[in-house]
């Protein structure tokens, strides 16, 4: 029998109403592993329109949810942590409100965290317009690093894990030093936090998630708060132990600069990068 495990969903007031429905569905109704709950952060007021959807989902939702509701938008650090503390479950996997989850990703990933995985994310495959229900997107696919062995090499340069789809144990989460904050980067660093550990890593091969990349998703990358971003991430990675000094000044000089390059540069770089892996 397979352990009861949460999702762990943040919505904030940009989020689309629609993309929301879809998302929430593809984690409840159509998996083949049904969650035994969701956890649903609602990241400071969210207007009328995403309220009434999310009460629409709340009333007729197959698993139980638990909205957590933040008084004011607190950022996804807090966002998350506070989702952690209100899941029932030692087994959580993550959600973003935009993106879609294959039926089968839950039936994959849960039993690999059952026997002795501490995370466990997957190749994620992007698209703009949702393909029908079991057929491929035909976009990009990102595949991360596979083996504990792989991830640990890859955490140095850039995040082993594609974030929307992790699995992960909460107490390892916890032991971590939980999610924080660190705007746009708070998975990388805790991922790096958790490598650092020797805690058990692994990826699936298969894409189990749709990313969707027509919202600004590569605008997203860049600009100077996600700089600033950079250039802290990379002053812990350091002070860590994860990057040696060169690393360091190599991550700098190439992740940085790539934060301040025009969007359709940024695009076409990373597209050039992942498909070099």
């Amino acid at each position: 029998m397979t352990a009861p495990f949460s999702v762990l969903l943040p919505v904030y007031r940009r989020d689309d109403p629609v993309h929301l429905e879809r998302s929430f569905t593809s984690v409840t109704s159509e998996q083949e592993l049904p969650p035994t709950e969701v956890v649903v952060v609602r990241d400071g007021p969210v207007g009328p329109e995403l309220t009434k959807v999310l009460d629409a989902l709340v009333a007729s939702s197959p698993v139980p949810v638990t909205v957590v509701p933040l008084e004011r938008n607190e950022g996804l650090a807090i966002a998350l942590r506070q989702g952690m503390e209100a899941c029932s479950y030692e087994i959580v996997a993550r959600q973003d409100a935009d993106d879609v989850s294959r039926p089968a990703r839950f039936a994959v990933q849960v039993p690999l965290v059952e026997q002795g995985l501490d995370i466990v994310g997957s190749a994620i495959e992007e698209f703009d317009e949702e393909p029908a229900l079991g057929a491929p997107a035909h976009g990009m696919v990102r595949t991360p690093p596979l083996t504990q062995a792989e991830i640990a090499r890859a955490v140095g340069f850039r995040s082993p894990f594609n974030h929307p789809s992790v699995v992960y144990r909460r107490s390892a989460v916890t032991r971590a030093g939980g999610y924080q904050d660190l705007p746009l980067m708070e998975d990388y660093w805790l991922f790096a936090r958790m490598i650092s550990l020797g805690m058990a890593t692994g990826n699936v091969r298969e894409p189990l998630v749709l990313y969707r990349v027509g919202a600004g998703a590569y605008a997203r990358r860049g600009g100077i708060r996600l700089l600033r971003s950079e250039l802290e991430l990379q002053r812990r990675m350091y002070t860590l132990g994860v990057t040696s000094a060169l690393e360091c000044a190599r991550n700098v000089v190439l992740r940085g600069g790539y934060r301040l390059v025009p969007e359709g540069l940024r695009r076409r770089a990373y597209r050039a990068d992942a498909m070099r892996r």
